[in-house]
């Protein structure tokens, strides 16, 4: 058995060792994080210590690769060091978009699961790649803050070059405004009345939970008061007084609350319909074609 391995090629040797310990490293960081994925998923903390480990376990063999084999590569120094410029010119955007996801992951720019506008795409995280961010995209063609289905992979250099904007980061919540048109001669102070108990009834549990959120964030941030219980503001023109709510909505929310509020407002409206009048636009459209 001696005199096999003496006649080897040390190269041979060198690649069976190799391809050895990287298998071991392998194999034990996927044991390792399958034993503590329960833990980890329960403190939604599993996608990010998943790439954190795997990426490094990545950079382990490659230095392994390097260290076993650097002898082989001294002949190519000087050839690499002359092209040197010339590769970091061709893939600067490789270098950037590299530099990008190591911003994001200790930058508190975005994690998996925040809504974003990134690049000018606006949608949910799913995925931070070590070049690319990939997006599940919501609006576009379709209305309202929900998923159109095609899903976009952003270069993560954008965060250099263009604002980020986070939607759920430390404060879940936007706020929103509806507006109700009332024809002149109604009850104005009825028609408040009803906005603010409709709102009130369907937003309660949000406004005190973006209250808590608030205030969560104005330890991170200078930030002054704000108003976060629902407003009603009224403005009329040559038309109808329209009465405005301005609201506080969990981001993820954001349709499904502005349908519950129009429809709890529409069949409280009706009930008073002789004091209560929508007000509505009428086009007349004129046939001028006919001589008289």
């Amino acid at each position: 058995m001696r005199e096999f391995f003496d006649s080897l090629d040390p190269i041979y040797l060198r690649t069976g060792a190799f391809i050895i310990v990287a298998i071991i490293l392998y194999v034990s960081a996927k044991r390792i994080l399958n034993r503590f994925y329960a833990t980890l998923q329960e403190q939604n903390k599993w996608y990010f210590t998943r790439k954190i480990v795997m990426n490094t376990i990545y950079l382990l063999i490659f230095l392994v690769f390097v260290f076993t084999f650097s002898d082989k590569f001294q002949g190519m120094y000087t050839t690499l060091g002359l092209a040197g410029a010339g590769i970091t010119f061709a893939l600067r955007e490789v270098i950037v978009s590299f530099a990008g996801w190591f911003a994001i992951l200790f930058g508190d720019f975005f994690k998996v699961g925040d809504r974003v506008l990134l690049g000018g795409i606006k949608g949910d995280v799913i995925d931070l790649g070590i070049l690319r961010t990939t997006l599940m995209e919501i609006g576009d063609w379709v209305d309202g803050d929900q998923y159109n289905g095609r899903i976009v992979r952003v270069a993560n250099s954008f965060i250099f070059t263009s604002p980020v904007y986070n939607y759920s980061a430390n404060f879940q919540f936007v706020w929103d405004e509806i507006h109700v048109p009332i024809r002149f001669g109604s009850d104005v102070k009825l028609a408040r009345g009803i906005i603010k108990k409709v709102s009130d009834d369907v937003l309660g549990e949000v406004s005190v939970q973006a209250k808590e959120a608030w205030f969560e964030m104005r330890k991170h941030f200078r930030l002054e008061d704000a108003a976060l219980e629902n407003q009603i503001f009224m403005t009329f023109d040559d038309n109808w007084v329209t009465l405005s709510l301005r609201y506080v909505v969990d981001i993820k929310q954001r349709r499904s609350i502005k349908d519950v509020l129009f429809t709890n407002l529409l069949e409280e409206l009706e009930k008073h319909h002789g004091s209560i009048e929508l007000g509505s636009e009428t086009i007349e459209m004129v046939d001028y074609s006919r001589k008289p």
